[in-house]
């Protein structure tokens, strides 16, 4: 955009908001869950094997000699939670491998900026259009930390509208968010859930398009409400530091024939992917194997010689690296809980709580819990990992369907990453658009409040219903 300061915002990012190491984090708790086995009766459920899931046998609790996990094996469980995510684990490598691919032939980018360009002086529409193409990058793609680097395209184009930067920041953010929240078919949020519950991948599509549809509408709603103020009244806009005041854009986008191919050609990947679950039942090998023809086709198409497409693949890969790592971290948690015999023992706790109230109260306290651990644990796939080994079994005693389980997790995740501090893209993108957390929050949390209103009610009546299959 020919913008060298908005370049310069992008690589000091890391330098302004560093945030909470996630690994630190999971470390921590990794301590906390071996001092537990200590201290915690180590107990078992019995187990059977219905229509080819794992499920426990209610009123089976029973206890058992000890097995606390100690000092050496607190570190061998990291490299025993690798080795049992390694599926997980290479499949968001090369998620991340594609993306980059993508990424490097400039079509995303090109779509973007020409949308911003054409859209300039139609302020409903630049709002509306350019929230749904990052919502679908959210839904389709799990798009996040990618998102950062369209925040200095998309300002200066809302500030020529009269709008400011907060609009300029949400429209991205916002629209990344709602994507993300829904999980349509986001890999590394309800594609991790669904594979840790033995549910079919990416099943219960309609209800999270119907969110996907809802949080679309009523984040455009909130977003252009905000932007028309602004427009007829500058002294009730958010312009953080005023970074981008004065920018001009000078850059023509380009979208050529090219990238309109590359995007016909993932938009075709992802219908064989719809097509591959429903009929042939894909999974994470055949969806590995989709992702990585597809960013061959991309670097056909884009030109591209053998040894850039590996560049780039790796750089993606190398870029996700840590987040795929995270996922083998935070299932190190779980072989501790699961070596010290205490997993049971939580799982048995938490539903002698909950088991006196209505399956409704508790799909409304698992989300409740999903939220918080979400304070904690930011990273989307390191959560899922952490967390649904035991909902899922604490859902089936409590009558939660599986399915509902999932729902509560991807939810309770993406809400939290538009107004939660310890979630690093989104402080390095408040960042990035000169904005701070208080001026952002502020304008936000009526906004995120109804969003979790909304999803607890929603959660509750779809367990009403039965929403599976199981």
């Amino acid at each position: 955009m020919g913008n060298q300061q908005s370049a310069e915002n992008l690589d000091s990012k890391k330098e302004k908001k560093k945030g909470i190491n996630t690994f630190v984090l999971l470390f921590g708790v990794l301590i906390a869950m071996a001092i537990l086995s200590y201290i915690l009766p180590a107990g078992q459920y019995e187990r059977h094997e219905v229509d080819g899931r794992n499920v426990v046998i209610e009123g089976t609790y029973h206890i058992i000699d000890r097995t606390p996990v100690d000092a050496f094996h607190l570190f061998t469980a990291i490299h025993e939670g690798l080795v049992e995510a390694a599926p997980i684990v290479f499949y968001v490598i090369i998620i991340g491998g594609m993306i980059n691919v993508m990424n490097a032939t400039g079509a995303l980018n090109g779509l973007l900026s020409t949308t911003a360009e054409k859209l300039a002086k139609q302020r409903l529409a630049f709002i509306a259009i350019l929230m749904l193409l990052f919502a679908l990058g959210g839904a389709f793609i799990g798009m996040a930390e990618e998102s950062l680097m369209y925040i200095p395209i998309i300002i200066p184009f809302a500030l020529a509208l009269g709008f400011d930067a907060f609009t300029g920041c949400a429209i991205v953010l916002m629209g990344m968010s709602i994507g993300f929240t829904s999980a349509v078919m986001n890999p590394f949020t309800i594609g991790l859930a669904q594979g840790i519950a033995e549910l079919p991948l990416f099943s219960g599509l309609h209800l999270r398009l119907a969110l996907f549809v809802v949080f679309y509408m009523a984040c455009v709603g909130f977003v252009y409400h905000h932007a028309n103020q602004v427009a007829k009244d500058p002294s009730k806009g958010i312009w953080g530091d005023r970074r981008y005041e004065g920018v001009a854009i000078i850059d023509k986008p380009h979208f050529t024939t090219r990238h309109k191919l590359i995007l016909l050609a993932f938009v075709g990947a992802i219908a064989c992917l719809v097509v591959g679950v429903l009929k042939y039942g894909f999974y994470m090998g055949e969806y590995s194997g989709v992702f990585i023809i597809v960013s061959i086709i991309f670097a056909i198409i884009g030109k591209m010689s053998s040894h850039e497409y590996i560049d780039k693949f790796m750089e993606g890969a190398q870029g996700i690296l840590s987040g795929a790592l995270i996922c083998g971290f935070a299932r190190g948690i779980v072989v501790v809980l699961t070596n010290g015999n205490i997993i049971d023992t939580i799982l048995n706790g938490a539903a002698t709580i909950l088991e006196q109230t209505s399956s409704a109260v508790c799909a409304a306290g698992m989300f409740v819990v999903q939220a918080l651990i979400h304070l904690l644990v930011p990273s989307g796939s390191g959560q899922a990992m952490l967390t649904m080994p035991i909902m899922v079994p604490l859902a089936d005693l409590l009558g939660v369907t599986r399915q509902t389980a999932c729902l509560i997790f991807t939810l309770a995740d993406g809400i939290g990453n538009t107004i939660l501090p310890t979630s690093g893209y989104f402080m390095a993108a408040l960042a990035v658009a000169g904005l701070s957390w208080g001026q952002w929050a502020k304008k936000i949390w009526p906004f995120v409040l109804a969003e979790y209103v909304i999803s607890i009610v929603v959660v509750v009546l779809a367990n009403m219903a039965g929403y599976g299959p199981f």
